[in-house]
């Protein structure tokens, strides 16, 4: 594998590329009609999509997506140094707020918000114990 991309379908392309060059804190590397893309840590990439744009592509192979609007169905997960201002900015760009940050079972501390198109997008940072346990992992070559 080279490279993983996570798109999600969006009502708004533009509105929604603002939304998240202002969460992530970056522009765009590709801004087009019909696709936004954002490089995320580790080779990965956020597109964004409008939805008429996928019912275009697959037809009627599946459901419209803007039928489900609002309902959350995807998840963008950030770990993060700082998920408080990431979290702030999601909030002061429009997102709603579903959960502020607090430590959680898996050992991180994280905050929820869901953006216009109904994807939930999650901010966290990893507690100290874990953080440590990777950090000999990876000297240790796991």
């Amino acid at each position: 594998m080279k490279r993983a991309h996570f798109i999600l379908y969006v009502a708004d392309q533009d509105r929604s590329a603002e939304f998240y060059a202002r969460v992530l804190d970056r522009k765009p590397r590709l801004h087009v009609p019909g696709m936004t893309e954002f490089n995320l840590p580790g080779g990965a990439v956020l597109g964004l999509m409008p939805e008429q744009g996928i019912s275009r592509l697959l037809g009627d192979s599946m459901l419209d997506p803007g039928s489900a609007a609002g309902i959350p169905l995807a998840e963008l997960y950030l770990v993060l140094d700082d998920p408080e201002a990431c979290h702030q900015r999601a909030v002061d760009a429009g997102a709603r707020e579903l959960s502020p940050l607090q430590p959680r079972d898996w050992g991180h501390h994280a905050a929820y918000a869901i953006d216009s198109d109904g994807h939930v997008i999650a901010r966290a940072r990893e507690t100290s114990e874990e953080a440590d346990g990777l950090d000999q992992g990876s000297q240790t070559g796991v």
